[in-house]
């Protein structure tokens, strides 16, 4: 596994070679084999500034460069420029076939029963794990912490983190009480970026872990990659830092295996993930019934959807192309395609699985990542990167995009997968869906549409057990109350004054 770990941490920040330690200065012979190791990589030009720098800055800039291999990032950067000519045949386009699919909006109540029932047997067995991605920080939020710290606005204030480890929590306790037995634990891991590493760690301890035992959430950090410039050159962010972004949600395979986080998962007989976005307020955690249908059917990836708005909602597609699954985004779908009606039912898109990043993998997939991952692709986002001058050694923010960022998409490694292997169940996206994009007051995908979504769908929990609930502003359930509206027949007969929030005594 030690040598899988350095083959899949080519090309990513790593850690020193023992050369240096952050504050001792690498010996001369050190500077010169990684400096030759540049330069016939012809990224020479990132030591221009190095004799200026303090012993501190030179350790530093030394650990960073030791960890990436810059002729591993110049393929990876040629690739992604100059991506191999595809022979000019018509893609073919099609839904994915009966036999992988399932919706939550027309299954029978006993099939989904049956897919809740097995689902929670197999957590109530501690074979099932989560790994949640949240690398993205609040920026478009007005805030730079991580996106899972923010208080959407709700009675109780309770921060998406909270939100979703009171959801591990209850399906622990429902699959325990299932199994008859005290304790079930579902694993939380919980991928970060370099920004968002250090406040995760902090604000989960501050905050007790939010009820989950410390030694079951396993906080670890994606992969970076250098910026290049558009000339294929590597960029200075200051004279002894190289410019980097995040490797992308698809960089989570790599992480998986180098932070060993799937070591982790086989000492504790993990069988089944669920992974997801923190931006999702209404997200299953953990889902029985998302679970159980994965299991059912075999496996090894397979995708939650929610159904299409209109032919012109901008969403990437779950569908299969030339044969394959895979995603197909918005922009490559022409307006024919956008608008096909489904030949079994007029009134439904023909294309309307819409991508919502949240998946199923078996544990036997993800143990074969170092098989695949180098083979999936990098993406090109042409963004304006602050450079350092290589003359003047000022800072120079350009005003239109001067490079590019690497990034790999969670979905690529899904051509990989016979159709057999990879299944798709669409459910009910005001019971699931609530994405968290956008700054206050914009009207969609806001903090305000989060909140909404997340009282109305307690007002109807409420109403469904029984309840009478006056005025308006919807009810908050607390997920330690309930995970999907279960258990709340002491309700009935009562009345409720909107707003209100039903939190454990």
């Amino acid at each position: 596994m030690e040598a899988i770990k350095n083959v899949l941490h080519k090309g990513t920040n790593g850690h020193s070679n023992g050369y240096a330690n952050g504050h001792t200065e690498p010996s001369s012979e050190a500077v010169s084999q990684l400096k030759d190791k540049y330069t016939k990589a012809d990224q020479g030009h990132v030591f221009t500034f190095y004799d200026d720098l303090s012993t501190a800055e030179k350790a530093a800039f030394f650990e960073q460069l030791s960890g990436f291999d810059p002729a591993h990032i110049n393929e990876i950067a040629d690739r992604a420029l100059n991506p191999p000519k595809v022979e000019e045949t018509a893609t073919k386009l099609e839904p994915l076939p009966e036999s992988a699919t399932a919706s939550i909006l027309d299954s029978s109540p006993v099939d989904i029963n049956k897919w809740y029932e097995s689902g929670l047997d197999l957590i109530g067995s501690n074979q099932v794990a989560v790994v949640l991605m949240a690398g993205g920080q609040g920026t478009r939020l007005g805030s730079s912490a991580p996106k899972g710290c923010f208080d959407i606005g709700l009675p109780s204030h309770k921060p998406l983190f909270k939100i979703q480890a009171e959801r591990i929590r209850k399906v622990e306790q429902l699959a325990a009480k299932k199994a008859g037995v005290d304790k079930v634990v579902v694993p939380w891991y919980v991928m970060t970026s370099g920004p968002t590493r250090k406040p995760t760690e902090e604000f989960f301890a501050e905050n007790n872990f939010f009820g989950l035992q410390k030694e079951n959430v396993k906080i670890f950090e994606q992969g970076v990659l250098p910026c290049i410039s558009n000339e294929g050159k590597i960029i200075l962010e200051s004279k002894g830092k190289v410019a980097v972004a995040p490797d992308g949600n698809g960089g989570i395979y790599q992480a998986l295996i180098v932070s060993g986080v799937l070591d982790d998962m086989r000492k504790r007989g993990i069988q089944h993930i669920h992974a997801y976005c923190v931006d999702n307020c209404l997200v299953k955690v953990a889902d029985p019934v998302f679970i159980g249908f994965s299991a059912s059917l075999n496996v090894d990836i397979a995708t939650k959807v929610v159904r299409k708005r209109d032919a012109t909602e901008s969403v990437g597609l779950i569908l299969t192309k030339n044969g394959k699954p895979d995603v197909v985004e918005y922009s490559e779908i022409d307006k024919e395609t956008a608008e096909a009606r489904d030949p079994s039912n007029a009134e439904l898109l023909k294309y309307r699985a819409a991508n919502i990043v949240n998946h199923y993998y078996s544990f036997s997939f993800l143990e074969s990542i170092p098989l695949w991952a180098h083979k999936l692709p990098h993406h090109v986002a042409r963004k304006k990167i602050p450079a350092t001058d290589l003359e003047s050694g000022e800072l120079v923010k350009p005003a239109k995009p001067n490079g590019i960022k690497l990034e790999q998409f969670v979905f690529d490694c899904f051509p990989l997968l016979a159709l057999d292997k990879f299944a798709c169940m669409e459910v009910n996206r005001a019971d699931e869906f609530s994405p968290l994009k956008n700054a206050s007051g914009t009207g969609q995908d806001d903090p305000e549409t989060s909140k909404a979504d997340i009282m109305n769908q307690g007002l109807r929990w409420v109403q469904a057990a029984g309840a009478t609930v006056v005025s308006e502003g919807g009810v908050e359930v607390s997920p330690l109350i309930s995970y999907g509206g279960e258990g709340l027949e002491h309700l009935k007969g009562k009345t409720i004054t909107a707003p209100a929030v039903l939190e454990l005594e």
